[in-house]
């Protein structure tokens, strides 16, 4: 292979869409084998709003559950494969979602990253780059994070004696579109904007400064320092993602009157204090544990499986 054709396949390979790619398809492995979490996660944090619901005799036989309860009712009220229910438009979201973020955090820290003396990235430039490449890459993804929530949610409603929203991923889509136009897709971004970049900021300002701590003391770039940086940023992601996380679900599930205005809230912030007032400061936290338990093999699953991508298609390691 002489030189100029080495330099096409390097351009190639160290190209956005072919990283957008690798990036896409680590974030779907991840989201399957971590997914039955996310839905209990998403149950968790709707337990306790049904006290803004007039319905009374509705809300009175609801039960507030753990995380085990929560799952384990699933399956024993709902079935195993409920525990995917909506896993169609999360692998849609992070077709869109993971391939952004990874690929802008990288395009910003090429322009914006000048590495320390030590080789290790600024860590507020970090901070500011994944701030940013995550709040972007939600906002373009959007619609497809509504629809996941609300198929979530389908079981709980049907159990409760409520008539089916939806009957599939894009009947959920056409539905939002009839009942609130284009705009309506996009409910509840600001929440969702707000808790990817808080999340973001986590994960991959904290994935490459632990990456590049444990690589200056000795470690080698292979699996198990991916491993070891993934479960830092997941546990650091889960800390600062959970509160806009439950106000985000919360927002996204109300039901709407005829305008298309939310029945429970106005806004991500009177939701804020609606749940504080009602239901004290931890409830911004319901769902912690399966955020952390989820956001740390899904981390894990995500950084090795797309730092293997990178390495066997020949692209230099994040």
């Amino acid at each position: 292979m002489n030189s100029e054709s080495k330099s096409k396949n390097v351009h190639r390979t160290e190209s956005f869409f072919f990283k957008y790619i690798l990036s896409s398809c680590a974030a779907s492995v991840a989201e399957i084998a971590t997914y039955p979490l996310d839905i209990t996660k998403t149950r968790l944090q709707i337990q306790g709003e049904t006290a803004l619901n007039k319905c009374n005799a509705c809300s009175a036989g609801l039960k507030s559950r753990g995380m085990f309860h929560t799952a384990f009712g699933i399956v024993q009220e709902e079935g195993l494969l409920k525990l995917w229910q909506g896993v169609t438009p999360a692998i849609y979201r992070h077709l869109v979602y993971s391939g952004c973020r990874m690929t802008f955090y990288e395009m910003f820290r090429e322009k914006l990253l000048k590495p320390n003396s030590n080789g290790a990235p600024a860590l507020w430039k970090s901070v500011l780059c994944g701030s940013a490449s995550g709040a972007l890459g939600q906002f373009l993804a959007s619609p497809t994070d509504l629809v996941k929530v609300q198929m979530q949610m389908e079981g709980r409603r049907r159990l409760e004696g409520y008539p089916p929203r939806v009957r599939s991923t894009w009947h959920a889509f056409q539905k939002i579109v009839t009942e609130s136009g284009i705009k309506g897709l996009w409910k509840g971004w600001v929440p969702n904007v707000q808790r990817a970049a808080l999340v973001n900021m986590g994960d991959l300002a904290t994935y490459e400064c632990s990456k590049h701590f444990m690589l200056r003391n000795n470690l080698k770039d292979n699996w198990l320092t991916h491993m070891l940086a993934s479960g830092c940023s997941g546990l650091i992601a889960a800390t600062l993602g959970t509160p806009a996380d439950v106000i985000k679900t919360r927002v996204m599930n109300q039901p709407l009157d005829s305008n298309g205005k939310g029945l429970f809230y106005k806004s991500s912030i009177d939701c804020l204090v609606k749940t504080v007032q009602e239901e004290g400061f931890m409830a911004l936290y319901k769902g912690f544990v399966p955020i952390w338990t989820r956001m740390a093999p899904w981390s894990i699953t995500f950084w090795v499986t797309y730092e293997e991508l990178r390495r066997l298609s020949g692209v230099s390691s994040f």
